[in-house]
């Protein structure tokens, strides 16, 4: 089974950190996080993610400027929000974006 490289941005640094050990529990998966976008934008550049994570606090504005941007540089990324709930939950966003 292919490991799914997932990129987290989020902007509360304890929250990132959570969702950096949730990621990386699964075996499945490598997580990425950060809490800056010019470290996001520079990261989909030089590693193959699967999929990003947009953490809460960003934006509206600064989410539409962020999600251009990362498309620009990969037009084919799957970028979905995700506001909390880890384990079961987490686990079905990521599959749905996936495998939708």
């Amino acid at each position: 089974m292919k490991t799914l490289t997932i990129l987290y941005i989020g902007r509360n640094q304890e929250i990132t950190d959570t969702m950096n050990r949730l990621l990386n529990a699964r075996e499945e998966w490598k997580g990425i996080t950060t809490c800056l976008e010019e470290e996001a934008l520079v990261m989909v550049k030089d590693i193959p993610i699967d999929l990003v994570l947009l953490g809460n606090g960003i934006s509206a504005a600064a989410e539409e400027k962020l999600r251009a941007d990362l498309i620009r540089i990969r037009p084919v990324l799957k970028i979905i929000q995700h506001y909390g709930g880890g384990g079961g939950l987490l686990y079905s966003e990521i599959m749905a974006a996936l495998n939708g």
